[in-house]
Order: structure tokens, then C-alpha cells, then sequence
């Protein structure tokens, strides 16, 4: 007796002539290769009509036409033919496989009652008779019988699939004979509509004619019966060495706000990718995936996801012209209280002078929308000028020093489109100072070094910046692109009245390749060097007042390789270009081929004092070279050797992409 249903989702789909349904099958255990896309599970090949073996109804329930037998009685007599007629090819053959008559078997009497009964149990003939005529050999046998007449669908079971969609599906069988091929096709072109529709676990279990026309299709939507989230190891565990449950850091009711696919909904893959990205962009995950368990109409979805170290605690020291002998304590919270917010800071103490910096962020979430993201920041940093380099130094002989200190807040939200808005208020106290830390408000040329000519400057500010990140994953692209806007409006508060605007657009993009990569299989995000083609166009400009040491850096390892910080320009306004192959080695280590390129737009000479100038920079350059990533507990380690448009070369070194 032939299955009524699939023993799995990923084997053809029947069209049932029943009246009963079976069980569902039971789904098997996906897991998607990677964060994204979640992979159908589901076969859309042509389904076929299989004829299971149907039972009479019990005596009373089925009224039987009368059956007209020539000499036949209660004899079994052999059956020479066997055909039923009044139908289109295909429902004869339909028919004749759901009969037990068989050409070259034996009947009688009942068993061609039987038959009738089968044919009508079938819904796919509205009426039906039978005849017998006798030959030499035997008797033939003739079933006349009058097809159905498809009038209306009937989904019990559909959630997903509309009645505006089959519909259209059905429109050209309606007042028309059934026909088992075009029950195959709308059989088809369902499960199409459900793969269109992002409903990879949904299927057509069956479609159930009956002989008033009502034609009654039976759905797996692959109902989500509840979703959890599993935290498993590296090696993709739940348990650890001793047996016991993989201990995470991460509250689960937190979790459960950031999935989107709900219990009671059909399963679809948009929104499962959606959730899979949301939880890999929280940053607190190595590794996100989604798996299944369930059978074919109630699915529970699983989240499984590795949870990276949230906690990095360091320790240094050393010696510089700014601190002199100096210690280091630095600490760093990606997953503050569970809650995905991030909290870290630094402090150096030193003979000379005390820094730090710290800061606390609490992202925006989609899945709270009413709840803006916040940040707060406060700093105290001292270094070496990167606009006022050593070509020309303070008058006592000594190298410019910037001090910056001050604090920061700001909100984000969603502005629309894709993108997220920050809007921040920023106060920074600048000052210029020799390395015994007394404050210097001109160069040993005698050009001014802050704005208000007497080495201090206090700059107040408001600043909005909008980004749009449609990056795979924004540690290590492999695919998508970010975009960013920024503009900052200095008010004329405090020392220096600085009273300008700073303008500035960036646009990355990635492009994945397989130049070497064909035949190798993706690995997941945090563990991949992905092979891409990765574009950065970037410019800017300050309109009103500009500070000198605010003016444009151009060159070195943030910039073109292959220069020193600042050797191109230090410029008011600046465009810049980079153009990366970046491409894997092995495993945790990959390389890239870079050229980069930045001009100041004759803007050079348009800053107070005119560092750039007096320092000889060029005002445009060119840098190439190769470069190797590592991926490290630290992050993406970068390490650059490049080549100047004037020969030089460098090595450089930083963390994170370049871009």
C-alpha cells in the first residue's frame, strides 16, 4: 500500500485522493552553513499522483449504483479489458489504478461493486457505472463514469497560503473536469509560491477532491511551535568536558527580545535571516545558526551561538616623552550585565602625567523601538602632533604635544531606510604644550597653533552622524556596503570663539570573488579570511573656522600606506581612495593587495599657519603594496608593507581592517 506521505521534506510531495490524512513525517535537524542564508530544506520537483490502495465504506454509508451483469452472478470469471470510459486519458488511467480490477485477473459480482465505490470514494468521478460483456476468453469490463467538476478550494490548514493565490493557481480548472495532471501542476505551483514567499519549510501534504467540486488542499507550513536560543561551544557542543551545560553570560530574556520569529506563525526564512544577523551584529557572538527539530506542521526553531569572551582585562607599562615611566590598566566589557552594552576605559599613570579614557555604550534595537541607544564618554590624552610634525617644532627646540581632554554624549535611533542617526553633544579642551607640559602658542616660525592664539582652545560641539551598514559582518566584510555621513557644528563658546562646520561622506563596498576560493566551502564569519574586492571613497571639508590641529591628516597606516602620518597634507578639505583584493591563506591568517590613493584639493595652504606648507608636503600621493591580517583574540592584527608614490617604503602596522 503505497505511503500516504513523505518520510521526509526533502522527497516528492504526493496529491492524495484520500479522505483521511496520515500523520506528518518527521523533519529533520537543519542547520544553516553559515549566519546567513538559512538554506531550503524543501524539494519543488513535479509531484505524481499515486493511487493508495482505498478501502469500501462500511455497508449503509455509500449508497452503490445498481450494476447491470450479463450471466456474471457470484462467479469469479477472468477479466480479459478493463476500461473506464466518459473521462479524459489521464483520470482513466487515474482510475484504473485505483480499481481492483485488473485485465488479466478474475472478478465478480461484489468485487465490481467494490470498484465503483473506490472510484467515487476517490472524488475525482461524480458518478460511475459498471457493464460486463463476455468474449471467448472471459469477460471485459467497462466502467462509465462522469468526471467531477472543479467548483471551489477549500484550505483547512493554511495560514501562509491565501485564497487570492490559489486562486489564480486554480482559475483555469474551475467548471472544468478534474484532471490528475493539473491537480500535479497547482500541486507544483504551490510549493513554488510558497519558496517565492520565504516559506522553505512549507509544502502540499495532500489535495483531496470530493464529488460536489470542493477540491481540499492539505498544508505543512511549517507552524514555529517555540523558539530557543542554545548556547554551544566552539566545536558546536551544548555540554562541556565534565557533561554540564555550556555556562553563558548573556540573559536569556534579552535574547528572546532580539528573535523575530514567533510560535503560531509559519516559518519564514526572511525573518529567521533577519534574526540571525540582528544577534551577530550585537558583537557579543562568535558564531550564530539556526536549526530545526519538530515535524512538518509544528517546528521549533533553535538558535545555536557560540558566545564570545566578554571580558578583556589588561595590564602594561613602559616609557614615552609624554608620560615618561608609565603604568597601564585597561578593561573591557562587550557584554556588560548580559545586556550587549559595552563598557571599557584605560588609565596610564606616569611620572610626567596621568591619561585615560572611558567609555560606555548602549546600542540601539530594533526589537525595543521606543528605547533610543545612548553613549557617554570622558577622556584625558596627551601625544606627539600628528599635523604639526618635527619637520618644524615648538621654539624651545622641543616637538608639539596636543593635550585633548574632555566628555561626550549622544543618542541613536533609526532615521529611516536603513538608516541610523546619532545625534551627540561634545565638549574638548585642546592645548598645545612642550614636553615638560607648559602650554606654547606658536611654532618656531611664530605660525599659531590654536585658534585663539594663545595655545588653548575650548571647542564646543554638536554632531550628527548617519549610517547606513549593510555589511555581512562588520568586523571581516566578505559582502554588502556601509555608508556614512557626518557633520559636526563648532559653537563660539570658551577660549577661541571657534565657530565652523565640518563636513565629511564616506562610502565602502564589498564585492565577493572566487579567484582562489572555488572549490573551498565557506567557514563562518569569525573564523574566514573571505576572498572580496573591497572599494573606500571618502572626502571632506570644514567650512568657518578651523583649528589647525583639526585639519585633515593625509598619510599613513589610516590613510595611504606607504607615507608617514601627515607626509601628504594637512589639508581643509581632502578626497581619498582605496581599492583592496583581500583574500584568504589559511585558516585564521589572509592577505590583501592594496593601492591607495588622497589629494587635499589645492586646500593645503587654506589652514592657519599653513602646516601642510611649511612642512613641504606634496598635497597628493600614491601608495601600494601587500599586507597580511591575522586573526587574533585581540582582533584582526594588521601588518602593511607598502610603497610610495616617491619610493619610500613602510611597514605598518594597526588592528582592524583598514576599512
Amino acid at each position: 500500500m503505497p505511503s500516504n506521505q513523505p518520510s521526509s521534506l526533502n522527497e516528492p510531495v504526493w496529491v492524495m485522493p484520500t479522505t483521511v490524512p496520515s500523520p506528518a513525517a518527521p523533519l529533520p535537524v537543519l542547520t544553516s552553513p553559515s549566519t546567513l542564508p538559512v538554506t531550503p530544506p524543501l524539494s519543488t520537483s513535479p509531484q505524481q499522483v499515486v493511487v493508495p490502495k482505498i478501502e469500501p465504506p462500511p455497508p449503509g454509508q455509500t449508497p452503490l449504483p445498481p450494476v447491470r451483469s450479463q450471466n456474471l452472478n457470484d462467479l469469479a470469471l477472468f477479466v480479459t479489458e478493463v476500461q473506464i470510459a466518459g473521462v479524459a486519458q489521464d483520470l482513466q488511467e487515474f482510475g484504473l489504478q485505483a480499481i481492483q480490477t485488473k485485465a488479466g485477473g478474475q472478478a465478480n459480482s461484489g468485487q465490481l461493486q467494490n470498484d465503483v465505490a473506490l472510484l467515487l470514494n476517490t472524488g475525482f468521478f461524480s458518478s460511475a457505472t459498471v457493464s460486463t460483456r463476455p468474449n471467448p476468453q472471459g469477460v471485459s469490463v467497462t466502467f462509465f463514469a462522469t468526471p467531477t467538476i472543479v467548483r471551489a478550494i477549500a484550505l483547512p490548514t493554511a495560514q501562509a497560503l491565501t485564497f487570492t493565490a490559489t486562486n489564480e493557481i486554480f482559475k483555469d480548472q474551475f467548471g472544468k473536469p478534474i484532471s490528475p495532471t493539473a491537480l500535479n501542476q497547482a500541486t507544483q505551483q504551490i510549493n513554488d509560491w510558497y519558496a517565492q514567499n520565504g516559506y522553505t519549510l512549507a509544502r502540499v501534504i495532500s489535495l483531496r477532491p470530493d464529488r460536489n467540486g470542493i477540491i481540499t488542499i492539505e498544508v505543512a507550513e511549517g507552524v514555529v511551535g517555540e523558539t530557543q536560543v542554545r548556547f554551544v561551544s566552539r566545536d558546536g557542543k551544548s555540554v562541556d568536558e565534565k557533561g554540564q551545560p555550556i555556562r553563558y553570560r548573556t540573559q536569556d530574556a534579552f535574547l528572546q527580545r532580539q528573535i523575530k520569529v514567533q510560535p503560531g506563525q509559519p516559518f519564514q526564512t526572511k525573518i529567521a535571516q533577519e534574526d540571525l544577523q540582528r544577534l551577530g551584529q550585537l558583537g557579543i557572538f562568535e558564531t550564530v545558526s539556526v536549526a530545526f527539530e519538530g515535524d512538518a506542521r509544528r517546528v521549533t526553531v533553535i538558535y545555536n551561538v557560540t558566545e564570545r569572551a566578554p571580558r578583556d582585562l589588561r595590564f602594561g607599562g613602559g616609557f614615552n616623552d609624554s608620560l615618561g615611566l608609565y603604568a597601564t590598566v585597561g578593561v573591557q566589557d562587550i557584554n556588560f550585565g548580559g545586556l550587549g552594552q559595552r563598557l571599557g576605559g584605560t588609565v596610564l599613570v606616569g611620572t610626567r602625567d596621568v591619561q585615560f579614557d572611558g567609555r560606555f555604550v548602549s546600542p540601539y534595537r530594533d526589537t525595543e523601538p521606543n528605547v533610543p541607544g545612548y553613549n557617554a564618554s570622558i577622556y584625558r590624552q596627551q601625544g606627539f602632533s600628528q599635523v604639526f610634525t618635527d619637520e618644524v617644532n615648538l621654539p624651545n627646540g622641543d616637538r608639539i604635544r596636543e593635550r585633548r581632554q574632555g566628555v561626550g554624549i549622544g543618542l541613536e535611533r533609526p532615521i529611516g531606510n536603513g538608516w541610523n542617526g546619532n545625534l551627540g553633544f561634545n565638549y574638548n579642551n585642546v592645548s598645545i604644550r612642550d614636553s615638560d607640559g607648559k602650554v606654547s602658542s606658536n611654532d618656531s616660525l611664530g605660525n599659531p597653533l590654536t585658534l585663539s592664539g594663545k595655545g588653548i582652545d575650548d571647542l564646543f560641539s554638536l554632531s550628527f552622524t548617519a549610517i547606513q551598514d549593510l555589511r555581512d559582518y562588520p568586523l571581516n566584510p566578505g559582502n554588502g556596503s556601509v555608508t556614512r555621513l557626518n557633520v559636526e557644528q563648532y559653537l563660539p563658546i570658551g577660549r577661541g570663539q571657534v565657530f565652523g562646520t565640518k563636513l565629511q561622506a564616506e562610502h565602502a563596498k564589498y564585492f565577493p570573488v572566487k579567484l582562489i576560493t572555488a572549490n573551498q566551502k565557506d567557514a563562518p564569519p569569525t573564523e574566514r579570511q573571505p576572498e572580496v574586492i573591497a572599494l573606500n571613497v571618502q572626502g571632506g571639508t570644514n567650512v568657518g573656522d578651523l583649528p589647525p590641529y583639526n585639519a585633515f591628516i593625509l598619510g599613513g597606516a589610516n590613510s595611504v600606506r606607504g607615507w608617514d602620518t601627515g607626509d601628504i597634507a594637512t589639508p581643509r578639505s581632502y578626497i581619498q581612495a582605496t581599492a583592496e583584493y583581500r583574500f584568504p591563506i589559511y585558516k585564521f591568517i589572509g592577505g590583501t593587495a592594496f593601492v591607495d590613493f588622497a589629494s587635499d584639493l589645492g586646500s593645503n595652504k587654506d589652514v592657519l599657519g599653513e602646516p601642510g606648507v611649511v612642512r613641504g608636503t606634496p598635497g597628493s600621493g600614491i601608495g601600494y603594496g601587500l599586507g597580511v591580517r591575522v586573526n587574533s583574540p585581540l582582533g584582526i592584527i594588521r601588518a602593511d608593507f607598502g610603497f610610495s608614490g616617491q619610493g619610500d617604503t613602510r611597514f605598518q602596522f594597526g588592528f582592524g581592517q583598514r576599512f
